[in-house]
């Protein structure tokens, strides 16, 4: 598919002036370079941590160095850093209020569909949950993140990232648009691999760990009329065609 590599291998990518994407086990998150220090957009799995560190090392930088994590909702796959580095370097976490209990409780979260049946419906993502699980999916901690991320508004601390309400995949769920730059950190209210189908291309996570898919639909009207260039979501590579494409092929795609 133009504009978009579904599946990016595990490693640091480059993927815009100043923003680095980390991808462990088909999850992904984003260290940007702000003026004011760096940022953390979602905290992937425990197990990426070696390539957060290894993305400082890049910049001349150390994890103390973080301004900030900033969650685009709370699943257990987008706060796996986000105990340590709070415990450790007293590093602040942001999420919209209504992820918050989710995000001292990360595999407390709704979804529309039993988890336990995709699997056997698609067995091809097999290996793909095995790596997850080796990046250290079952052992993730809560963490006590501060519930003042509001759409409408930046980002506290920053004032290069806008809130996007973007709900469905969690009640909560945000994207952050920067934009100048004209790009999207979309989380997963829409990502381009879908890792319990195995699915390729910009789509709604499916039902199993979305909470409500009719909300998730309406939420892409939200994204396309970022009008951003490029969108960087959770899981799967960067989409380069536009938001209004990118929503219109998820609304297309339907929901597993």
């Amino acid at each position: 598919m133009m504009g978009v590599m579904s599946r990016p291998p595990d490693g640091i990518t480059d993927v815009a002036d100043g923003i680095w994407r980390i991808t462990r086990a088909d999850v992904n998150c984003y260290l940007i370079d702000a003026p004011a220090g760096p940022v953390l957009v979602d905290g992937g799995l425990p197990r990426s941590w070696p390539l957060l560190l290894d993305a400082l090392v890049q910049l001349g930088r150390t994890p103390g160095d973080i301004t900030a994590l900033y969650l685009t909702h709370a699943h257990f796959d987008h706060v796996g850093m986000g105990d340590r580095l709070l415990r450790e370097y007293r590093i602040p976490v942001h999420v919209h209020d209504a992820d918050a209990h989710l995000a001292r409780h990360p595999y407390r979260y709704a979804h529309e569909s039993p988890r336990v049946r995709y699997p056997f419906r698609y067995p091809a993502t097999i290996p793909g949950l095995v790596r997850m699980t080796a990046a250290g999916a079952l052992g993730v901690k809560g963490v006590e993140a501060r519930s003042d991320v509001e759409p409408g508004r930046t980002l506290p601390g920053t004032d290069l990232l806008e809130v996007v309400a973007t709900p469905g995949h969690t009640n909560g769920h945000c994207s952050f648009l920067w934009r100048e730059r004209s790009i999207l950190f979309v989380g997963d209210a829409l990502v381009t691999y879908d890792p319990y189908t195995g699915g390729h291309g910009p789509q709604i996570v499916a039902r199993a760990a979305t909470g409500d898919s009719a909300q998730a639909r309406a939420a892409l009207n939200a994204i396309a009329k970022t009008e951003a260039r490029m969108l960087l979501p959770g899981h799967g590579g960067a989409f380069t065609e536009g938001a209004a494409s990118a929503a219109a092929q998820a609304r297309a795609a339907g929901v597993a």
